[in-house]
């Protein structure tokens, strides 16, 4: 397993990259379905950078708790900071993530949140990954993933593989990551027991939104 890539130096300046790379269009992905979340309790975000999308989860949903994990200390005290309103619901946890095991003692997640990391994994850490969360999600708890993703037209692989190809190196540069493509995740959430039930996308097909739904029986221990 390669080293957890190294995001804290990122976390100061994470809001504004964003911003001056692709203006407002990854929040509008990851906000895409945050009407679809109003019934959920038990959240567990993974990987949420600095934790805008967090931040407005708990205060739109005043009923949610929340369990944050991230391998970044920075980006989980920025977290922290912006929903500093909603403390008491709110846990974080600094972990590797395929390492990381759910709490024993937690209720089943009926929402899990990935934005923008899964492109962070390989195609077998995300099945590994999916394995282990589908344990711990309730039945017909909704996986929520925003993620680039490499359009199937002609002139949409040339354009966003160019792109996707030059942010996985300006990323391994700044960071140390080491994964070069986009996972399958969907093959991997899929195999795991969660079905796509909506998705739309942005920027002709480089962004995507996407809710899964994970099947109504649990899987046995």
């Amino acid at each position: 397993m390669s080293t957890a890539p190294n995001f804290n130096r990122l976390a100061p300046l994470y809001r504004w990259m964003e911003y001056f790379s692709f203006g407002p269009w990854l929040w509008w992905c990851r906000s895409a379905f945050l009407p679809d979340l109003s019934a959920c309790r038990h959240a567990l975000v993974l990987g949420d950078g600095d934790g805008r999308f967090t931040a407005r989860l708990l205060r739109i949903n005043p009923d949610l708790r929340v369990l944050a994990v991230d391998a970044s200390p920075a980006m989980l005290s920025a977290l922290e900071r912006r929903a500093a309103p909603h403390a008491a619901r709110l846990r974080v946890e600094c972990s590797d993530l395929r390492i990381w095991q759910p709490p024993a003692d937690a209720p089943p997640y009926d929402l899990i949140v990935t934005h923008f990391f899964l492109d962070c994994l390989t195609t077998e850490e995300v099945e590994a990954l999916a394995i282990k969360l589908r344990s711990a999600a309730a039945p017909g708890a909704l996986w929520l993933v925003s993620e680039f993703a490499i359009p199937s037209s002609a002139a949409g692989r040339a354009i966003a593989g160019a792109i996707v190809a030059a942010l996985y190196r300006a990323f391994g540069w700044i960071t140390g990551l080491a994964v070069r493509r986009l996972p399958q995740y969907e093959t991997a959430l899929q195999s795991a027991g969660f079905t796509l039930e909506k998705r739309r996308d942005w920027l002709g097909g480089l962004l995507t939104s996407q809710l899964f739904r994970a099947s109504p029986d649990r899987p046995a221990d």
